[in-house]
């Protein structure tokens, strides 16, 4: 008998070893169930989705305003055109603050206070329940106007993105090696366009990554507009009065007891998810790269 096989047999026969194995055994079984569940509700969620929100999938979802209450017919125009102005402006509004911020966090708050502060606030803003935002955007923007705006459901979906895209610059150029810097610093770049031309540059694919996670995070927001940009059962682009947005939409024709309505839900439920996919799969195919070692 070999002596490796020897010192199996003697492992074997170990009464700690036999334990931890056991113990190992069942966390492995117990880690395949909770995935197993997880994946049979998520496939019952999508499964549930698709066959219904496929019903309500036609022309008219994309070209008609909703339908009056018991009406026939409709479609998802103005909420779907609400929702796509509020999410580009909130985009336009948390890139640039959300990518500086990381910069500043990466490059100069190394061992700043306010850059520690800063990583705390941003932290907080992530786990915070949107609710909570939109309810501070009503007390300091809604209630002072004096009316529901599209611009306050921009600011209220902008607080939540600008954290995820600090967050994600931030983690992004801590993973340039130093060398990288280095070498720039050694031709006598100056500090802000190392950071802006050298790190970022080098890590542009995991920002634009965050930008796009970012942007489907806010899509599918409903409890700050509930608070901020309420609704509109008509077409409007005015911005500064209450706008139809697909998620307090959803959320109203679902609750209602009229079918056509729940139909629309269905559908937007459906395209909401849908592009929240798309976003996705283009932020780790079409963006994927390796930070340079």
């Amino acid at each position: 008998m070999k002596p490796d096989t020897q010192i199996e047999l003697k492992a074997e026969m170990n009464p700690v070893y036999r334990r931890r194995l056991l113990q190992h055994r069942l966390g492995m079984v117990f880690s395949f169930l909770a995935m197993a569940l997880g994946l049979i509700v998520l496939m019952w969620i999508l499964l549930t989705l698709l066959s219904k929100g496929f019903n309500a999938l036609n022309l008219g979802l994309l070209t008609q305003n909703t339908p009056s209450p018991g009406g026939t017919g409709g479609g998802l125009l103005n909420p779907i055109a609400g929702s796509l102005m509020m999410v580009g402006i909130a985009t336009l509004i948390s890139t640039p603050i959300g990518i500086l911020a990381g910069i500043y966090l990466a490059e100069y708050g190394e061992d700043s206070k306010l850059a520690q502060v800063t990583r705390f606030v941003t932290d907080i803003m992530l786990s915070a329940p949107s609710i909570v935002i939109g309810l501070f955007v009503y007390a300091i923007y809604v209630a002072n106007v004096g009316h529901f705006s599209g611009w306050a459901g921009t600011f209220a979906i902008s607080l939540i993105a600008i954290p995820v895209v600090v967050r994600t610059t931030d983690n992004m150029l801590k993973l340039v090696p130093g060398s990288l810097r280095e070498a720039a610093f050694s031709l006598g770049a100056p500090r802000w366009k190392v950071a802006t031309m050298v790190r970022l540059r080098a890590v542009k694919a995991g920002v634009v990554t965050g930008v796009l996670l970012a942007v489907a995070r806010i899509s599918g927001e409903t409890a700050p507009l509930l608070f901020t940009a309420l609704n509109n059962q008509f077409f409007s682009t005015n911005m500064n009065r209450p706008i139809a947005n697909l998620p307090v939409v959803i959320n109203q024709f679902a609750m209602s007891p009229y079918d056509n309505w729940v139909s629309l839900a269905w559908g937007g439920a459906l395209l909401i998810t849908l592009s929240v996919l798309a976003l996705n799969i283009l932020s780790r195919t079409m963006f994927s790269q390796k930070v340079p070692g």
